[in-house]
C-alpha cells in the first residue's frame, strides 16, 4: 500500500498573471499538479490531486511509481525561450546541419554531463 506523503513534490509561487497562489507539482506523476492560495492549501490541494490520480491508475491497473522514482518521463517537455536565444538556437542549429531539437538535446545532455550516442 502506497502512502501519499511519501512522495516528493515542488512548490513555486504563481505569478499575478498566472492567478497568484502557488503550483505543486509531483516529481514522480508528471501530469498530477495543483495549486493553492497558501502554501498549506496547494500541499494539501496536491495531496488530492495525487490520492485522485493513484486511484485513477490503479482503477486501469497501469504503473504506479515508487516514491521518488522520478515518475514515468514522456521524453517530452515544453519551455520558453526569450526571442533572442531562439534566434540563435535556430541559427546555430542550420549552421551545424541539424535539427533544432538535436541541437538543444546535444546541448542538454553536454550541460547534464552526458555523451550521446
Amino acid at each position: 500500500m502506497y502512502n501519499p506523503d511519501d512522495y516528493p513534490f515542488e512548490i513555486r509561487p504563481l505569478t499575478l498573471a498566472e492567478g497568484g497562489g502557488f503550483l505543486i507539482s509531483y516529481t514522480d506523476f508528471s501530469e498530477c499538479i495543483s495549486d493553492g492560495e497558501t502554501i498549506a492549501e496547494a500541499i494539501a490541494n496536491g495531496r488530492d490531486a495525487l490520492v485522485e490520480t493513484v486511484a485513477a491508475l490503479e482503477s486501469k491497473d497501469f504503473h504506479v511509481p515508487a516514491p521518488n522514482s522520478g515518475g514515468v518521463a514522456s521524453g517530452k517537455f515544453v519551455t520558453r525561450v526569450p526571442k533572442s536565444i531562439h534566434a540563435q538556437l535556430t541559427t546555430r542549429a542550420k549552421a551545424e546541419g541539424v535539427s533544432l531539437n538535436t541541437l538543444v538535446l546535444a546541448f542538454l545532455a553536454k550541460g547534464l554531463g552526458h555523451r550521446l550516442s
